[in-house]
């Protein structure tokens, strides 16, 4: 049952404003065109409009337990129309009870039924409409509230599968490389286990954070590279360059994991000899920019498409957290790739507060 517009301070105060308004220009015309005394003027005024304020927090009340559909407002209009009667009814009844004896103003208010009737009502109704439609925007507010919260739990688990999906692609990868090595190089492929231990390690512990600082995500990344270094031997060489006003940045966990994969699959896949994988981290505009690059060649590889589940969850991944498709873009330049993302720095503070 939504709370009582009273309860909402502004609501409040108009009603309140409007009433002390409403007693002062009945006042005035009672004083000044009808020349009642003093008594009779705020006896009428605050009696009158007393038992009216009354009047409208019964409705008040009524429209909270019972709110009226679109075609229903001439039920509305006919409550509005009982209540101003049983108003009229009391008031006069008071009115002549306690002021009477004045025969002047006896007359007036027989006289003037018809024009108290009319803008009780006229109060009345405005009062009524302003509950239905603020009852309307409370409902409205919890139907927004509630279409929210469904799609960030539907947001936070697809995120969460994605992450759930990328830990098997990469484990599959490594155990692979691990079973090839085991009959070549045994001591190889212990070393390799014990790296893949402290990476998963490592992931698992920042599996409940959503973000963490660049730094954090570096030495994540150099555990991948130490694995993915002995999978490759001398062919693979890296080059991070990281600026001093980047480090503390924020971007979300195992980011930069499956990008780098994606460049040594294009990088070292297709081509012999040694291969160069290069990140540079930089501030543009106040955001953090990642670019990643790495030799292709052209023959063999297509690696304008950007396919593969890496390059595909990191896009969806930013677009779920950032609700922008510009985030993860690219390029190429004569027979090098490059992967260019942006995170945004100012979504985080704002969310973050």
């Amino acid at each position: 049952m939504p709370a009582s517009p009273l309860a909402t301070k502004k609501f409040l105060f108009s009603l309140i404003l409007g009433w002390i308004t409403l007693m002062l220009v009945q006042g005035f015309f009672l004083s000044s065109y009808f020349h009642f005394p003093l008594k009779i003027v705020v006896s009428d005024s605050l009696l009158s409009n007393s038992l009216l304020l009354l009047a409208s927090l019964l409705i008040l009340n009524m429209t909270r337990y019972y709110l009226p559909s679109t075609y229903q407002y001439t039920n509305v209009i006919g409550s509005c129309l009982v209540i101003t009667g049983l108003w009229l009814f009391v008031s006069n009844s008071l009115l002549k009870l306690f002021l009477g004896d004045n025969e002047a103003y006896a007359s007036f208010l027989n006289t003037s039924l018809v024009v108290r009737a009319g803008i009780a009502f006229l109060v009345l109704t405005i009062v009524t409409i302003a509950a239905i439609l603020w009852y309307n925007w409370v409902e409205k507010q919890k139907v927004e509230q509630r279409r929210t919260d469904a799609d960030r739990l539907s947001r936070d688990a697809e995120l969460f599968k994605l992450r759930q999906q990328l830990q098997p692609h990469f484990l599959f990868n490594s155990l692979n490389s691990i079973n090839a090595l085991i009959g070549l190089n045994p001591q190889q492929a212990r070393k390799m286990v014990q790296q893949l231990s402290d990476f998963l390690r490592g992931t698992l512990k920042k599996e409940e954070s959503q973000l963490i600082s660049l730094t954090e995500e570096i030495n994540y990344l150099n555990l991948y590279l130490e694995i993915e270094k002995v999978r490759f031997g001398n062919r693979l060489m890296t080059a991070i360059i990281v600026g001093d006003d980047t480090k503390e940045m924020k971007l979300p966990t195992l980011l930069l994991q499956p990008i780098v994969e994606n460049a040594i699959k294009f990088g070292l896949y297709d081509t012999i000899g040694e291969t160069l994988i290069k990140m540079e981290c930089m501030v543009d505009q106040g955001d953090l920019c990642i670019l990643v690059s790495n030799p292709f060649d052209p023959e063999t590889s297509l690696p304008k498409t950007g396919t593969g589940f890496g390059l595909t969850s990191i896009r969806r991944r930013l677009y779920l957290l950032y609700g922008r498709n510009d985030l993860l873009t690219t390029k190429t330049k004569e027979n090098i790739f490059f992967t260019i993302v942006k995170i945004p720095q100012q979504h985080e503070q704002s969310s973050n507060n």
